[in-house]
């Protein structure tokens, strides 16, 4: 007798997403299906303006799509009230950008704490949750250092640590090592991968990079609106 098979983590079902411009509406994306289940590692590679980012940004709850659906663990995601989503983020997503979107007048200790103390969680956990994941990604001597002063890939780090704080089972990265020299952004990505070692937590991350896209490993290509599997090795562009 077959197992029965487990819901995937996030379920997409005939995405899709158009912007009206003065030119005319814009389809962006299109009948997209998609699932992805726990502790997968993907990469989403494509031209410039195809859609990586709003792909990204739908699934992270950042924007609604025009049609179709998107379903965590069973439970349809747009049926939520705002402040229902809101909260599914606080405890369901973690997200990397390329630009690490950091308080820079805080602390990196201050910074890593953000998520929690939105979510309600008290100043003590959150204080010692955020200097454990600081130690985590080696920054533990630079906590109450302003990230104003920290170097780009140490406040990367930072961002790092702050997505992983809450440990949540997805984590969006959106060109986490855009920015970064090639030593420091496989510094970055590694923090990522061992996270999903370690932790099971499924990455879906945004690149240009053709060596972040092979080692996340499953590839899918954006083009025409519409996501393909793709080989490791898959041009990127």
């Amino acid at each position: 007798m077959s197992e029965p098979e487990s819901t995937p983590l996030v379920e997409i079902r005939d995405l899709a997403r158009s912007f009206e411009t003065a030119a005319g509406r814009v389809e962006v994306l299109q009948g997209l299906s998609l699932d992805i289940a726990e502790g997968d590692r993907i990469a989403v590679v494509g031209q410039s303006g195809v859609g990586k980012s709003t792909f990204l940004h739908i699934l992270g709850t950042l924007d609604q799509p025009s049609a179709g659906s998107v379903r965590f663990r069973g439970e349809d995601v747009f049926g939520r009230s705002r402040e229902a989503l809101a909260s599914l983020r606080g405890h369901f997503l973690g997200f990397v950008f390329q630009f690490h979107h950091l308080l820079p007048e805080f602390s990196a200790v201050e910074n890593v704490m953000m998520p929690g103390l939105i979510r309600g969680l008290s100043q003590e956990e959150m204080r010692a949750r955020a200097a454990s994941m600081l130690d985590d990604v080696g920054l533990s001597h630079r906590a109450e250092h302003a990230v104003g002063k920290l170097s780009g890939g140490e406040r990367q780090r930072v961002a790092v640590a702050r997505a992983l704080v809450l440990d949540p089972p997805l984590v969006l990265a959106d060109e986490p090592t855009g920015n970064l020299d090639p030593a420091t952004g496989d510094q970055v990505a590694e923090l990522l991968f061992e996270m999903n070692r370690t932790r099971g937590t499924t990455l879906v991350v945004v690149t240009h990079s053709k060596r972040m896209a092979d080692r996340l490993g499953r590839v899918l290509v954006l083009r025409g609106g519409r996501l393909s599997e793709g080989e490791v090795g898959t041009a990127v562009v």
